[in-house]
């Protein structure tokens, strides 16, 4: 098991497959992007596959989700995936991704053995989402939605963040939007993970005010505590249900005292926080030769030394030493 010293148990896995993204969220990097990882600093598909058979079979993790960057530009995502889901036990598989590129990959995908994809859209307004993202590419998010629930990639979950005078107007809409669909809603609090070091506490959207612009239009009723486990979102029913939304407050609520996340990073370093400020390198001993009971033991003792928080006040942590699309959402 993974476990740390606070009892907590890391049964959820997230893997970064690439450092690359085709947007350019303003909240994410700078319009020019960003200095890639090198090819040879990449894990391998056969090492990816490694590792997350080291964290199933060995480690007790239970869920793992494929992130990036953007992970749809991964050339063998489809059989990493494959590759996963046959392994013993099979762990849940999901992909978070901006959903361009999957509307011709969805099929296959689930095909493959994917369960269910979670996609980052922000915006309904196809020239807000440009402002966003400095991209013209609303149609085809749009496209991989619809693909994704044609290929059974259910339920279909959206993550939005909202911008403070850009898209923060647009929360009941997308929710409505939602709703119509069958499609599940996350609001996520902008966190301080911009490349840039753009980001500014007082401009963030707060949970606090997501869920008062939901109310003006409608009617929210907290789902149990125990409903939540040891999931990021808190959760509401919608008008009664069975719609819901859900909000991720990191930053004005955080949850790390549930958390039970494990993160491998492009270039094969496990962070036991997404806010972490150190990291431990598996890659080197893959490639070094070490046998799979040495890896785990590694990966082990990485997550024994979690903290109790995130520390996202830290000023540390607010410069981060690479760049943070290599980590994963």
């Amino acid at each position: 098991m993974l476990l740390d010293t606070y009892g907590r148990q890391a049964v959820d896995l997230r893997v970064s497959l690439t450092d690359r993204c085709n947007l350019r969220c303003t909240y994410c990097m700078p319009e020019e992007g960003l200095q890639w990882l090198a090819k040879p600093e990449l894990l391998t598909d056969e090492e990816i596959v490694r590792l997350v058979s080291i964290a199933v079979r060995d480690l007790g993790v239970r869920e793992v989700r494929f992130t990036g960057g953007e992970p749809m530009l991964r050339p063998g995502l489809v059989a990493i995936v494959e590759a996963c889901a046959a392994l013993t036990p099979r762990p849940e598989l999901s992909v978070t991704t901006n959903g361009i590129g999957l509307a011709r990959t969805a099929a296959a995908l689930r095909q493959a053995g994917l369960d269910r994809v979670n996609v980052s859209l922000d915006t309904l307004d196809p020239d807000t989402f440009h402002t966003l993202t400095r991209r013209h590419r609303h149609q085809d998010v749009l496209a991989g939605l619809a693909a994704a629930e044609r290929a059974g990639l259910t339920p279909v979950k959206l993550n939005a963040v909202l911008m403070r005078g850009v898209n923060d107007h647009e929360a009941a809409d997308l929710l409505g939007w939602c709703l119509e669909r069958g499609y599940e809603l996350r609001f996520i609090e902008q966190m301080p993970l911009d490349a840039q070091h753009g980001w500014d506490r007082s401009r963030m959207i707060t949970a606090e005010e997501i869920l008062n612009r939901l109310r003006e239009r409608f009617t929210l009723t907290a789902e149990p505590s125990a409903a939540r486990g040891a999931a990021p979102a808190e959760r509401w029913l919608v008008d009664g249900g069975p719609g819901r939304v859900g909000v991720i407050a990191s930053v004005t609520r955080p949850f790390c005292r549930a958390c039970d996340r494990t993160r491998l990073t492009a270039d094969g370093q496990i962070r036991n926080c997404l806010f972490a400020t150190e990291e431990t390198d598996l890659r080197a001993a893959l490639r070094g030769g070490a046998d799979d009971a040495a890896i785990g033991e590694l990966w082990r003792t990485a997550m024994w030394g979690k903290k109790a928080g995130a520390g996202i006040d830290d000023p540390e942590f607010l410069q981060p030493d690479r760049p943070m699309s290599a980590i994963g959402g």
